[in-house]
């Protein structure tokens, strides 16, 4: 975290509290909130999003041989996640169990 200081800005880590003097002269320097913020990505069959990592899978429905995917978090932290895959061609969603 970047903070003003009288002989410039220092930059002081969150975790171990380490600080090193910046080189940089300018930062942006905004409050932080303690709220735990959720993001939320909706992946539709219509959707033509390409932004997801690609894997080699095959589609049960299409046959075809690639996929995106991801990965949710769907009960509590203590199971393991669930990976989604959307195929690249017929945009068939299916889900994978760890």
């Amino acid at each position: 975290m970047p903070k003003k200081t009288k002989s410039g800005v220092t930059l002081t880590c969150r975790k171990c509290g380490r600080r090193k003097k910046a080189k940089e002269k300018k930062f942006n320097i905004s409050s932080v909130s303690n709220e735990k913020k959720k993001e939320i990505i909706i992946v539709s069959k219509k959707s033509k999003i390409d932004i997801l990592p690609k894997t080699k899978i095959r589609c049960p429905k299409c046959k075809n041989n690639e996929a995106m995917w991801w990965m949710q978090q769907m009960r509590s932290a203590d199971e393991a996640a669930t990976r989604f895959y959307k195929c690249t061609k017929c945009g068939n969603t299916w889900r994978e169990y760890e």
